[in-house]
């Protein structure tokens, strides 16, 4: 296939459809599911992170869910890496690529590029995670914005992910995190279709719920307590997944299950709504639809897809 490969990306908080409106694209279209969640990597997080099933993966080609072990740090990098790799091939065998995930800084950096920041020690990542742990969020940030203004005017003291990472990005090579993002170039040679679901905050979080006491009946609890006993070093990614810390200290008697259950359901929605955040203001040009995926959306959104194919207009 000569030219530029089209590729079709879906994007979303959780619980808004993605998986189910990307099968379909793939199938209407002969394309190849690629995913973008940063935690559908992990082979050993089928049921915490909703992988597709495999009656879904039958349907049409999955790439790059369960490619990974826990036990391994998946980065926006590397991910990107592997996600150009499943493109290209889907162009050579003449497929359309259909990106799809919650992921908003895998997504940016297939479109966009990555910041050329260095790689930081392990030494000053562990210090960072440390003066946290020991100040508290509120603390932090005024520290970061006594010294990077710029970078804390962006950061919700509340994100103690964001928070560590801008830290430790300033001690490690003395500039500011916004600096090295401004930078950021090397998007993928690409026409892109951009699709993002934003449902209705009240229907959002109801699906939420719903879906994590679905995961709770479909073997969650078993899924944490075989990733228990692999002794992971708390620091990593899986570790932090969203509703595998309330159900550690349900296994380990600290809480009951119903308190687990909330937590879990509430750090859901929590997340929901961060990435609905991210994605009004974060991926320019994307067409936003304020429903979940339904087939009353498909139907609006066929001729969108066939549209791009045949023109390249997005």
């Amino acid at each position: 296939m000569p030219g530029r490969p089209k590729v079709v990306v879906i994007a979303g908080p959780t619980a808004s459809g993605k998986s189910a409106f990307a099968l379909c694209a793939a199938r209407a279209f002969d394309g190849v599911v690629i995913n973008a969640d940063s935690m559908q990597v992990y082979r050993e997080l089928r049921i915490l992170t909703a992988r597709p099933t495999p009656v879904d993966e039958a349907q049409a080609p999955h790439r790059l869910y369960g490619v990974m072990s826990a036990a391994e740090a998946c980065s926006a990098g590397r991910w990107r890496e592997l996600a150009a790799a499943e493109v290209d091939a889907a162009r050579l065998s003449g497929k359309l690529p259909v990106v799809v995930g919650g992921t908003g800084l895998y997504l940016r950096a297939l479109i966009e590029g990555l910041s050329p920041i260095p790689d930081v020690p392990i030494g000053e990542r562990q210090a960072a995670r440390q003066l946290l742990a020991d100040i508290g969020n509120e603390a932090m940030h005024r520290l970061l914005r006594e010294r990077d203004p710029v970078m804390a005017a962006r950061l919700d003291p509340g994100n103690s992910q964001r928070l560590v990472r801008a830290w430790e990005v300033l001690q490690a090579t003395g500039r500011s995190l916004a600096a090295w993002q401004s930078e950021a170039g090397g998007g993928l040679d690409a026409d892109f279709l951009i699709l993002v679901l934003d449902p209705p905050r009240a229907a959002l979080y109801a699906a939420c719920d719903r879906r994590f006491l679905g995961m709770m009946e479909a073997g969650a609890l078993d899924e944490v307590a075989a990733l228990e006993r692999l002794r992971l070093d708390p620091a990593l990614p899986v570790m932090k997944a969203v509703g595998i810390p309330p159900l550690r200290r349900l296994l380990r008697g600290e809480i009951d299950r119903a308190r687990a259950i909330a937590e879990a359901q509430q750090a859901t929605r929590n997340y929901a709504k961060r990435q609905a955040t991210w994605f009004r203001h974060q991926l320019p040009g994307a067409h936003q639809s304020s429903a979940q995926f339904s087939e009353s959306l498909w139907a609006e959104t066929f001729p969108i897809i066939r549209r791009f194919l045949l023109t390249g207009e997005s």
